[in-house]
């Protein structure tokens, strides 16, 4: 078991966030194998949580943020990912390395609930470039992490890559990729400002 700190291990449930409709099924197909179907049965969504690219980055956010004892919706955030999404924090390795770990809606949950609830967590985007597609879009989201809405200094910054697909009906975030900033690796300030600033 790896013991963090507080501020690492907050650092790695920054959104710093994968699920489709209630009824959505994913087909995966192996050489020579028939395909598997997997039915996740989501949480019905607030429309306006979901009618644009937007409102769905700006309830990922919302959802995860509150004060020490808040509790959170986490039927909200269930509500916004397509089935089979993912989460996945890029994470230090022991050898000076980095690495994916891939974690569900319901990984993240268990993981980090009882932490933001207990300490207190805010998580803001300040800054957005976007490329779309068809159904799909990728959102390069700048955030920062406090500890409470009233702290003037972050204690952790970084850039979520969220994709999305739109069914027709309505956004979904498909995958939230993430790496904090580091000493090695500080936000480049073309991702501090939005790209059509």
């Amino acid at each position: 078991m790896v013991r963090l700190s507080l501020s690492k291990t907050l650092m790695l449930v920054s959104i710093g966030l994968i699920t489709i409709s209630s009824s959505s099924t994913i087909a995966y197909a192996g050489q020579g194998s028939q395909a598997v179907q997997t039915t996740q049965v989501a949480p019905t969504a607030d429309v306006k949580d979901v009618a644009s690219i937007d409102s769905i980055i700006a309830a990922l956010y919302d959802v995860i943020s509150g004060p020490a004892g808040k509790k959170r919706d986490w039927d909200r955030m269930r509500s916004l990912f397509a089935t089979g999404a993912r989460l996945i924090p890029t994470v230090a390795t022991s050898d000076g390395g980095f690495t994916a770990r891939m974690l569900t809606v319901e990984d993240y949950i268990t993981r980090s609930g009882d932490m933001l609830e207990k300490n207190g967590f805010f998580e803001r985007e300040v800054a957005r470039r976007s490329e779309s597609f068809g159904r799909i879009a990728q959102v390069f989201s700048t955030y920062e992490s406090r500890r409470t809405a009233e702290d003037k200094t972050p204690f952790a910054r970084g850039i979520n890559s969220i994709q999305l697909m739109n069914d027709g009906k309505r956004w979904w975030i498909v995958t939230v990729f993430w790496q904090g900033e580091d000493a090695k690796n500080p936000l480049p300030p073309e991702y501090l400002k939005s790209k059509n600033e």
